[in-house]
């Protein structure tokens, strides 16, 4: 006699991939009410139906599953690689029984992903990798790819290669000049090197997977190179290329050079990293010093402001709420610390969940981790909370905030173009000062809002913004005309003008 399994455990008889692409899952027994792909970042619903008949006629049920999601309003695209498990009518404990399921092959689903399935203590976990092809996947081809690039003697190509976050996402200051670069020269091909197919990049610009031959071959050829973050190991210099650096962030805490005690393998990899650099964009004077002294870069250094800022002055407020659900009329924090280099996958030291809360109604309280943050952490699910780690571009989220509650992040330079409230909350002020970073400059005195440890001050102060905008108004004003003089709207057309006086375009 044969038991039917409990509400909360799930039989697979069988899973197989479909042309769609998706995951179509039958099992014996009674339907589950729902069934979902859960990863880290991405959800994926799948649907179900009941009281097919298997092949011995017994009551059975399928449940399709799609490979493709559309995220925040974007187009259908790839999960974001990494590991996703199957959820069971919405129970985190809910097990799979699969451990005798038919699985199908790993195999490469060209243009989206690699695809591969595990059986872990009866739960079945689907993988997602970059779609690298055969003669791409695998460190014997990439070594076989670097020598070839190493080696070459490319053409140089009337193109420009961006990559912004290591590929995880196209955003910030190289998006900003991604636009300006399509407005001004709509003739030179726009390419994006991407981790994966999951990454949405503009319009009219191409995505190249990271480690594809393509990838390799638009690194070497392109004339013009765009980055915020470093090149990475797998870089050589050409005489044909110039790398514009456009970094990330005018700083509050140290960086490379400038950190205490950063040992001799990471300056010399800091020197050997801004050695490729040929030109660097600083926001603001201040920045522009700094980056002399952290890297000991000696070429020249724009300051014209952030292309990543300029949205702040001509976005549309409205257009970003809606693509994050946000309800009208809600008054929307958003809560943007950095990372903390001994816990990187920990983002959330306000818990939003309980400070949400205790808002009460008429608030949206988003969370967005730094970029550093995004692969190991995991989003937060709690009512008047959107977790928005993975929104393509932190740019548009200043716009559809209210307010900014942050700590030591740079956000705070970008935030105070839109004269908008900002909130350091800063429950290891001494730790992060004196251990793990330390910063260029005393925060407190000059701080354009107020610095507080305790939840409970800062739930006063938020419920109070007239007040803490008379208090800070001299600070603020200082602030910006210190930080922001040049973040006009127009940095990005300013950028791409000296690029093509220059010839670098």
């Amino acid at each position: 006699m044969t038991t039917a399994p409990s509400p909360r455990t799930l039989t697979i008889d069988a899973v197989s991939l479909t042309d769609a692409p998706a995951l179509e899952i039958r099992g014996p027994g009674p339907a589950p009410e729902s069934l979902t792909l859960v990863g880290a970042r991405l959800t994926i619903p799948g649907t179900v139906a009941d009281n097919r008949a298997g092949e011995s006629g017994e009551p059975g049920w399928s449940a399709t599953v799609p490979l493709t999601a559309s995220r925040w309003g974007g187009p259908e695209l790839a999960p974001p690689s990494g590991s996703y498990r199957l959820r069971i009518d919405g129970h985190d404990a809910a097990q799979v029984h699969a451990g005798t399921a038919s699985l199908p092959d790993p195999q490469l689903v060209p243009g989206l992903f690699r695809i591969a399935f595990r059986v872990d203590e009866n739960k079945l976990w689907i993988v997602f990798t970059p779609p690298l092809a055969d003669d791409e996947h695998g460190a014997a081809n990439q070594a076989r790819l670097e020598a070839e690039y190493r080696a070459a003697r490319p053409t140089p190509l009337d193109a420009v290669f961006f990559e912004s976050f290591y590929g995880q996402n196209a955003s910030c200051n190289p998006l900003a000049l991604d636009r300006a670069i399509a407005a001004a020269r709509p003739d030179i091909a726009r390419h994006w090197g991407v981790a994966d197919a999951s990454v949405a990049v503009p319009d009219g610009a191409i995505p190249i997977v990271e480690g594809s031959a393509q990838w390799w071959r638009i690194r070497a050829g392109a004339r013009l190179i765009v980055i915020n973050d470093w090149l990475r190991n797998r870089y050589r210099s050409r005489r044909h290329q110039t790398v514009l650096q456009t970094w990330h962030g005018t700083m509050l805490k140290k960086l490379a050079l400038s950190r205490t005690r950063p040992g001799l393998r990471p300056a010399l990899a800091t020197l050997r990293e801004r050695s490729r650099w040929d030109i660097l964009l600083a926001q603001n004077d201040y920045a522009k010093r700094v980056f002399r002294r952290a890297y000991a870069f000696f070429g020249p250094i724009w300051e014209e402001g952030y292309p990543r800022d300029d949205v702040l002055t001509a976005g549309d407020r409205d257009a970003v709420r809606a693509r994050l659900g946000i309800p009208d009329g809600a008054r929307v924090l958003l809560y943007a610390p950095t990372w903390r280099d001994d816990r990187p996958n920990h983002v959330d030291h306000l818990d939003v969940a309980h400070f949400s809360r205790q808002l009460g109604p008429g608030f949206v309280t988003l969370i967005r981790g730094h970029s550093r943050t995004l692969q190991p952490g995991q989003d937060v699910y709690a009512s008047g909370v959107i977790d928005v780690t993975s929104f393509p571009d932190v740019s548009e989220l200043f716009l559809a905030a209210d307010a900014l509650i942050t700590d030591y992040s740079s956000v705070m330079f970008d935030f105070s173009v839109t004269g908008k409230p900002i909130y350091f909350f800063t429950p290891d002020l001494d730790r992060y000062r004196e251990v793990l970073r330390g910063f260029y400059f005393d925060l407190l005195p000059v701080a354009p809002g107020p610095v507080v440890q305790d939840p409970a001050e800062l739930l006063a102060l938020v419920h109070n913004p007239e007040a803490t905008q008379e208090e800070y108004a001299a600070k603020y004003a200082a602030w910006r005309e210190r930080f922001n003089p040049r973040d006009d709207g127009h940095a990005a057309e300013r950028v791409v003008a000296r690029l093509i006086r220059e010839g670098k375009l």
